[in-house]
């Protein structure tokens, strides 16, 4: 007997073939039936008019806390996102030093400064008990209910082994030997591989950067080789080049990381804009690099323009544009006098408009800025609004304008930068790279950055975007990107389609309406820290290993994920 049949779906398989009306039958956590369905089952539901798809794979979260508190993942989940990686940047949990009790404080502290996470969250809503990276995977264990897998941080490896000097140091031989111990003990214990930071923007809660930035090339290569050595493995890296384009350093550096470990690398994240054209084809050089060496570096890419919230008085993107920092780290008095002077504000719009800003340049144009919550009488009104209208009618330069209602309101008013590149030109663009075959759609940072930006809803928005509005790609093509692509990089053993056989993480939602809402600040964190939610649209049910984890928008309470490790629940993608 099967344990539930959806009857009569739009079957879209995840390969990229036409669509399909079939039955689908479960089992046991399996699809173990696609066609005119017979047999006999427990429950069945009517699904004329939707389609089914496998559930949707995101390749890049930072989830590592977050299903401490809330094991539903949501909005992903919500938005049929039924596997996670986790781990990224450099940053993870574990290992922990059980002889530094403090380490675990000085992790909280960097993920909150720079993957703007709550603290209160993170002291609050994890039990931070364990030392091994096996140990914080056996935590997770049975309690989640999205499949997640986990890279293993260079900069808790480098913490772990070096201490206080991890930051500015370099190891000795025999403390190279156990990073490399414990990078091996990880991947055993399931770490999909290495993920590693060389980014200009990543810096610690004391304001130094991270441990990884002080990485030389052969430590890095060391490490990545030791990657190689383990079934199912990965290997994900962040570089200054990435916010903009590689510099040829950058390009050897990923391109031998690969090669050496005989492993994909994926980097974040690939922005696209027919302003700058050629970024894209400096960026895809790095993979066409790789593959004459043996190795393969994919990029992702956002299929949105992912709405973030913005402010001159919590830390965010402003903050890093050169030249920025040290004003936005002020005290808020001396900030708000900084910012009125117009020497000051004239080099802050001089820095942000230099070629060193790289990609932050788009955010520079202040004309373009629409405000949003405001907090006092002076600013009644001005929500909604866009900047360049306001300054016009007070005759201020845009700029000078935006910093004095901020100053109202003590820089907490919240600001919405309008995207430079939502214009015909960049949208073709991006269709043609979502074609190429080292461009992976994904980098929603969801987990992170949780009161600023709501990436998690990429999956739904795209589709909608695909079925009724610019349709860029087919449905077909538009859920292969979204499933078995992202699959395939990982190694994914059978998942990513809808096959006999392979796991049922499936997505049933109405082609009609699927679509995310407008992300709103809820406050629902450990702390009643707040974050970024968006309701998923047209989403009918979420099933996650044959289990149903989401009716219409709401999670049911079961908690079927799975902690995918490497080898036993990935294979190995060979470069070679």
């Amino acid at each position: 007997m099967l344990d539930h049949v959806i009857r009569g779906a739009t079957v879209v398989d995840g390969t990229g073939a036409p669509a399909f009306v079939a039955d689908v039958g479960i089992r046991d956590g399996r699809v173990a039936a696609v066609g005119m369905v017979t047999e006999e089952s427990r429950t069945s539901e009517d699904a004329a008019g939707l389609v089914l798809a496998p559930g949707f794979v995101d390749p890049h979260t930072h989830y590592d806390a977050q299903l401490f508190w809330d094991p539903y993942a949501t909005p992903s989940l919500n938005h049929g996102v039924t596997t996670v990686a986790g781990g990224n940047c450099g940053f993870t949990l574990a290992p922990l030093n059980p002889a530094r009790p403090a380490d675990a404080d000085y992790t909280r502290r960097m993920m909150s400064k720079v993957e703007g996470m709550s603290l209160v969250a993170l002291e609050e809503g994890a039990p931070w008990n364990w030392h091994t990276f096996g140990e914080y995977l056996d935590a997770l264990e049975g309690r989640i209910a999205v499949n997640a897998g986990f890279m293993v941080g260079h900069c808790a490896l480098r913490r772990h082994v070096m201490g206080p000097d991890a930051v500015g140091g370099r190891p000795t031989s025999g403390q190279l030997e156990d990073m490399l111990r414990l990078l091996h003990e990880a991947m055993d214990a399931g770490a999909w591989g290495l993920s590693t930071t060389q980014s200009s923007t990543h810096s610690d809660g004391d304001g130094e950067p991270v441990a990884s930035r002080h990485a030389r090339p052969a430590e890095l290569l060391a490490l990545s080789k030791a990657v190689g050595e383990h079934e199912g493995t990965q290997i994900e890296a962040i570089v200054a080049g990435c916010l903009d384009q590689f510099s040829d350093a950058e390009i050897d550096l990923l391109v031998e990381m690969s090669a050496a470990a005989g492993r994909p690398l994926n980097w974040n994240v690939l922005t696209i804009d027919a302003a700058v054209p050629e970024r894209v084809p400096r960026q895809l050089g790095a993979s066409e690099r790789a593959r004459k060496a043996g190795g393969r570096v994919v990029a992702l890419t956002m299929p949105i323009l992912t709405p973030m919230n913005m402010s001159l008085g919590t830390f965010c993107a402003l903050n890093l544009i050169p030249g920025w920092g040290p004003v936005l780290a002020l005290p808020v008095p001396e900030r708000i006098a900084q910012l009125r002077d117009p020497d000051v504000r004239a080099e802050m719009l001089r820095r942000a408009d230099s070629k060193e800003a790289g990609v932050f340049r788009r955010l520079a144009d202040f004309g373009r800025y629409v405000i949003g919550d405001t907090y006092s009488a002076a600013n009644e009104g001005l929500t909604g609004r866009v900047v360049r209208d306001i300054a016009a009618e007070r005759g201020q330069e845009p700029f000078a304008c935006l910093v004095e209602i901020c100053a109202h309101d003590d820089l907490r008013t919240v600001l919405w930068p309008m995207p430079t590149d939502n214009d015909p030109g960049s949208w073709a663009l991006r269709a043609e790279t979502w074609r190429h075959r080292d461009v992976l759609l994904g980098g929603s940072d969801a987990g992170a950055h949780l009161d600023r930006m709501c990436g998690a809803p990429y999956t739904t928005r795209f589709l909608g975007d695909c079925l009724r509005g610019r349709k860029l790609a087919t449905l077909e093509q538009a859920v292969r990107m979204l499933t078995d692509d992202p699959a395939q990089l990982f190694g994914l053993r059978e998942r990513g389609r809808i096959e006999v056989g392979f796991h049922a993480d499936l997505v049933l939602f109405d082609p009609e309406r699927i679509d995310a809402g407008k992300a709103t600040l809820v406050h629902d964190l450990p702390g009643d820290s707040p974050r970024l939610d968006s309701k998923a649209i047209g989403v009918s049910a979420v099933w996650v290993n044959g289990v149903e984890a989401i009716r219409q928008d709401t999670v049911t309470g079961a908690v079927p994920g799975k902690v995918l490790r490497s080898g036993r629940d990935t294979r190995t993608v060979n470069t070679r």
